[in-house]
């Protein structure tokens, strides 16, 4: 049992699903750290706050800190559009290969019509 755990865990796909995390994280925190150090200060010169993070309104004794809202919907923007970037840039340089059944297929279905052709003949 120990061996069939050692070989899946060495086979390919659960070490890149392991860098894969491990980059996602750091990712992460580099798309926060750009959120919070370089666009709030922006954002903050216009709503005349120095973090939108802080940003907040209260009903009754409810506090609804809609900054972190904003704040959390640019760091998911961010990361979307930079995984879409790479997903876009590995599939240039890793075209689908043609299916090569489909193209056996068609030959087939071609010599079949043609068989059918002559025998209508």
């Amino acid at each position: 049992m120990l061996k069939e755990f050692k070989n899946f865990i060495l086979r390919g796909n659960v070490l890149d699903l392991a860098v894969g995390v491990i980059i996602g994280a750091a990712f992460t925190a580099l798309v926060k750290s750009l959120v919070d150090n370089l666009i709030n200060p922006l954002i903050g010169l216009f709503v005349q706050n120095s973090a939108l993070a802080h940003l907040y309104f209260t009903v009754g004794k409810a506090k609804f800190t809609y900054g972190s809202f904003i704040n959390d919907l640019i760091n998911f923007v961010i990361t979307a559009f930079v995984v879409f970037l790479m997903i876009k840039a590995i599939n240039k340089l890793f075209p689908k290969k043609e299916d090569t059944a489909a193209v056996i297929e068609s030959e087939e279905l071609e010599t079949l019509r043609e068989i059918r052709d002559l025998l209508k003949k």
